[in-house]
């Protein structure tokens, strides 16, 4: 799993993506479609059509990252688009719950205690 550093901004791509572009393909959609520079060393996040592949790209300073995770039983949840070329910016935190599956704009709490003590 990815461990994002508290202040890195992460850029949710809304639709869905060719998931068989690669690095290249996908920064390439950074900077043509997303208007974005690829090269800053903010994390930017596809998902296919099937909902159950995301993969991540950034740079760490010395070359192009590409992180994949596929889902066997659920998919990712994720914002429709509206337009083209659109993003939504998480937090590292709701991008750990992206990872798991969770849904990162509504999460639930599965456990509560029923009594102190």
């Amino acid at each position: 799993m990815i461990a994002a550093p508290s202040g890195m901004k992460v850029h949710l791509a809304l639709g869905y993506t060719d998931m068989r572009k690669g690095m290249d393909g996908l920064a390439m959609l950074v900077q043509g479609v997303l208007k974005a520079d690829p090269f800053s060393g903010h994390l930017f996040a596809f998902r296919g059509r099937k909902a159950n592949l995301i993969k991540i790209l950034w740079w760490d300073g010395t070359g192009l990252c590409l992180f994949s995770k596929r889902l066997d039983s659920a998919g990712f949840p994720w914002p429709s688009a509206e337009v083209a070329g659109e993003t939504v910016a998480l937090s590292p935190a709701q991008l750990s719950m992206l990872l798991e599956g969770i849904d990162w704009r509504a999460p639930e709490r599965r456990w509560q205690p029923a009594a102190a003590g």
